[in-house]
């Protein structure tokens, strides 16, 4: 399993770390700063799930017009940890 960390931009949340085994399923989804409950629920929701479908998911999701949000982060997170992985 590898450890991934990640730093968001334009959002609230300040950090975000996560875990992709050999099977590219996340594990261990924490965000840092940001909305707690929500974010934490995302946590959960992703728990054990295919890494890319997560991504595909989330990517594009806009919170407040900022253009991006935590869970659209969390996206790009996976995109780059999936790359680095290949």
């Amino acid at each position: 399993m590898k450890n991934f960390v990640y730093t968001p931009q334009r959002v609230c949340s300040k950090q975000i770390i996560f875990d992709i085994d050999d099977e590219n399923k996340l594990h261990n989804v924490k965000f840092f700063g940001g909305c707690p409950g929500n974010l934490l629920a995302i946590g959960k929701l992703v728990e054990g799930k295919d890494a890319k479908e997560i991504a595909d998911l989330l990517k594009g999701n806009d919170c407040g017009g900022r253009g991006t949000s935590c869970g659209d982060q969390l996206a790009i997170a996976i995109e780059g940890a999936l790359k680095k992985s290949a």
